[in-house]
């Protein structure tokens, strides 16, 4: 992992989402990253609207890592609404933008769970407040439809549910496998925990109707809140004893 890919995770997983900067530089060097990498790093988050800093040696998450960390806690807690068989279907109605415009567009359209059945067309379930809400942009039209035809086979097409599912599989053995007792743990659970967190925001949270029967995120989700809270119970008693040292 990177100096700003381990201090942006520690910090995404903080409520609220900040540290000393003495505990961030610790932390980096669980993972070999010297403390002027760490602080440089730092210092590059701010710059780059990612993090702010109080002046007192406090780091706080912004911008589009805040932003992360929102839809990070939307995939953790698997909110959704009540499904009534109807999906928002997105159409693309602007021509010739650039490049950089069908990108930040395609992204937005993306982090708000929606998939592209072809180009300029996006679609979902409609069981989610979708966040960012595409409603209100200039360059699309939002409908409400209800597809013709078996749903399952409409979800399985727009999405890779079969590869979601097997990562899923993968990630809940390795939570089983990996118990968290000591400071020599907490490098390895911390990649884990990462790894688990950036599967669960790809979860698309379609209806229960619409996915297998065994779809592992709800245990997916359980599994990790129940190791998450043992693995922060050693990390901040490694963080009290690294203090007092």
């Amino acid at each position: 992992m990177t100096a700003r890919s381990v201090l942006a995770s520690a910090l995404l997983g903080e409520d609220p989402p900040e540290l000393p900067v003495a505990h961030l530089v610790h932390l980096a060097g669980l993972f070999g990253i010297n403390p002027n990498r760490a602080r440089v790093a730092l210092s590059r988050m701010v710059a780059s609207g990612e993090a702010t800093t109080d002046g007192a040696g406090c780091y706080r998450l912004a911008g589009r890592l805040l932003e992360r960390r929102d839809r990070q806690e939307d995939s953790l807690a698997g909110r959704t609404r009540p499904w009534t068989g109807r999906w928002r279907l997105i159409v693309v109605t602007t021509a010739g933008s650039s490049a950089e415009q069908r990108a930040a567009r395609r992204r937005r359209l993306t982090l708000a769970r929606l998939a592209e059945q072809r180009e300029g067309v996006w679609l979902r379930p409609d069981n989610l407040d979708l966040r960012p809400d595409p409603a209100g942009n200039p360059d699309v039209v939002v409908y409400d439809a209800v597809p013709d035809g078996n749903g399952r086979d409409l979800a399985a097409g727009l999405w890779d549910l079969a590869g979601w599912s097997d990562l899923a599989e993968t990630l809940l053995d390795a939570l089983g496998a990996r118990p968290t007792e000591g400071p020599d743990d907490l490098a390895p659970g911390f990649e884990l925990s990462a790894a688990v967190l950036r599967h669960l925001v790809s979860d698309p949270l379609l209806p229960p109707d619409l996915v297998p029967d065994d779809w592992p995120g709800p245990a997916l989700r359980t599994a990790y809140a129940a190791w998450d809270r043992r693995y922060r119970a050693v990390l901040q008693a490694w963080g009290r004893a690294s203090r007092a040292s």
